[in-house]
């Protein structure tokens, strides 16, 4: 088998500095070009070791653990010993996830557990075996692509638990509590009092309101339609706010003030003094993990430590 030491070296340079560039999207930070290719050039110069009389260095940890500290410094240079640190956990991060991807993708299509000449099993770890570079080749940049998305769909899921509470909202003989989501988005208040509307949903969720103002939250548009409004049970606690959203303008959502609103966000509980709560029966969460969004002025009082 002919092994070519110049093809084996650009490919572990190129591969080690995709790997220094993907950490460096991991750790958001901006790292010149140049700085990503030496650093590269380094974590290859073990594979130029593997094949001169110091052989037996590249095979050592100290030495492997030497090479990857001296890419981390040249790359991402050194400011704090706590954030040299964190660069490297994060490449050693993003090589074994990206090397236990490659691996479980072989396994899963290209290795066999029974093979007829036990000669097969010799050249699995052989260098520049060409089945494996051409599936390393493809396999990586699929590798990155979904750890990528992957780590991207988990900060989301993290953002979004960090802005997780819980809501309690108390209505005459209503009382409910829901999984709420502070969404700095959500703008909506009163125009007459300033009072800051939560969006709350009732799917599954309607026992203990009237039949008439569950039937006006399902039809919202009935409040506007009618001539003459009926009187509902809640009439007195009934605010009609205008919003918009896009391509709508000159929307009118209905709002109850309730008797109370109760919202604990991880130890701190709020008693909104001043809020209205508009029901709506579509699903505010694709998967149904929190039932309001609540509005971020609500969060913005003298907190109670919770009890718990």
């Amino acid at each position: 088998m002919t092994l070519y030491l110049d093809v084996i070296w650009m490919l572990n340079w190129l591969f080690d500095c995709l790997l220094l560039y993907w950490t460096a999207i991991i750790l958001k930070r901006r790292v010149a070009l140049w700085r990503v290719c030496i650093g590269g050039l380094i974590g290859s110069f073990i594979i130029v070791l593997a094949f001169t009389p110091f052989y037996a260095l590249a095979d050592q940890v100290y030495m492997k653990i030497l090479v990857s500290l001296v890419m981390v410094l040249v790359t991402f240079g050194f400011k704090r010993l706590k954030l040299f640190l964190k660069s490297v956990a994060t490449l050693y991060f993003v090589t074994f996830l990206s090397g236990g991807i490659l691996l479980g993708l072989h396994y899963l299509f290209e290795f066999q557990i029974v093979a007829k000449d036990p000669g097969h099993y010799a050249g699995i770890n052989r260098y520049g075996d060409p089945v494996s570079w051409i599936f390393v080749m493809i396999g990586f940049p699929i590798a990155w692509q979904f750890s990528r998305r992957t780590l991207e769909g988990m900060e989301m899921t993290k953002l979004t638990h960090e802005q997780m509470v819980l809501v309690t909202v108390k209505i005459s003989d209503f009382e409910g509590t829901f999984h709420g989501l502070v969404d700095t988005g959500n703008q909506l208040y009163d125009p007459i009092s300033r009072s800051p509307v939560m969006i709350i949903s009732l799917s599954g969720r309607e026992t203990g309101i009237p039949d008439d103002m569950l039937e006006l939250f399902k039809n919202p548009d009935n409040l506007i339609k009618q001539e003459e409004q009926p009187e509902y049970s809640w009439t007195g606690r009934m605010r009609v706010i205008p919003y918009k959203v896009v391509g709508h303008e000159h929307q009118l959502l209905t709002a109850i003030k309730p008797d109370s609103i109760k919202i604990i966000q991880g130890e701190n509980e709020y008693h909104v003094k001043q809020g209205l709560v508009s029901f709506t029966f579509s699903q505010l969460s694709p998967d149904n993990s929190y039932q309001s969004i609540v509005h971020p002025k609500m969060l913005t009082g003298i907190p109670v430590q919770n009890a718990s």
